[in-house]
């Protein structure tokens, strides 16, 4: 049964990464091939970096990233707030319920509505259509946000309350109460929020493509564009500086995190 099940996890394994070591390697590949490998080589990197273009859109994609994810965490923040501090029980369900419609929604669903209502607003303002950078950012921050409500809310459900009536007691106000007791026990999953929305919006294609315009395309938009003719093979470059970037940030904050724990463990072993 042991050899079953790690063939079984073999045979997973594969199928997830055999694709990812595959562009890594050919991205090393001195011949414009994927058929047969010619020598290493870093020209296609040195490609990479000499094309404004696609070195445009990393930017678009990192600029449009950090203000959704930041928007939508502060927004998201905010929301799981004042759905845990509801007293109706059955309106915290009902605004819980609501939020999670973006998450469930198809994407092209969600891109279709959005580019609708940003062409309604320009026609009632009698405008021309505005789509570019603002209407994605206000799009990507719609579609992240259900994912703060979802990392924030049970954070805010499992704090004990008493810590917060405490705190109010000895003279702080409700909003120092929160910056200084509450804040710092949901900041946790405040940041895997961001975290999330940070990696949706970098990877976003489809609502992107309904809410965006020629003159701001974001990284999965210049990629699809290549696939019209023949990718490039410094695409190929950018994936592999991607992923291990990607790997370097699960480092981090994997060493963060044991240290972190190793830390509390230790102040909890000197207490008792």
């Amino acid at each position: 049964m042991k050899n079953v099940s790690r063939i079984y996890m073999t045979l997973i394994f594969l199928l997830l990464y055999a694709p990812i070591l595959v562009v890594i390697f050919f991205s090393f590949n001195e011949a414009e091939s994927l058929s047969h490998f010619e020598g290493f080589s870093l020209s296609w990197y040195a490609e990479l970096f000499e094309d404004d273009e696609a070195l445009t859109a990393l930017r678009n994609s990192l600029i449009l990233a950090v203000v959704s994810s930041l928007s939508a965490t502060v927004l998201g923040v905010i929301a799981a707030f004042a759905i845990d501090r509801t007293k109706r029980k059955w309106v915290a369900r009902a605004m819980e319920s609501v939020s999670n419609i973006p998450m469930m929604n198809p994407d092209i669903v969600t891109g279709v509505s959005m580019m609708l209502l940003f062409v309604g607003i320009a026609a009632i303002i009698h405008s021309q259509p505005f789509l570019g950078v603002w209407t994605m950012i206000v799009a990507h921050t719609t579609f992240n946000l259900p994912y703060v409500i979802l990392s924030v809310l049970p954070k805010f459900r499992e704090m004990d309350r008493s810590l917060s009536e405490a705190a109010l007691d000895l003279g702080c106000t409700p909003f120092k109460t929160f910056f200084r007791v509450e804040l710092p026990y949901i900041l946790p999953g405040a940041i895997s929020g961001m975290m999330i929305s940070f990696a949706l919006s970098l990877d976003d294609f489809v609502i992107s493509h309904f809410v965006s315009s020629p003159d701001f395309r974001t990284l999965p938009l210049y990629i699809y564009n290549q696939t019209v003719h023949d990718v490039k093979f410094s695409m190929y470059a950018l994936c592999t500086l991607i992923v291990f970037a990607v790997l370097a940030v699960l480092i981090v904050v994997n060493v963060t995190g044991s240290f972190r724990a190793s830390r509390q463990r230790r102040k909890a072993g000197q207490r008792q």
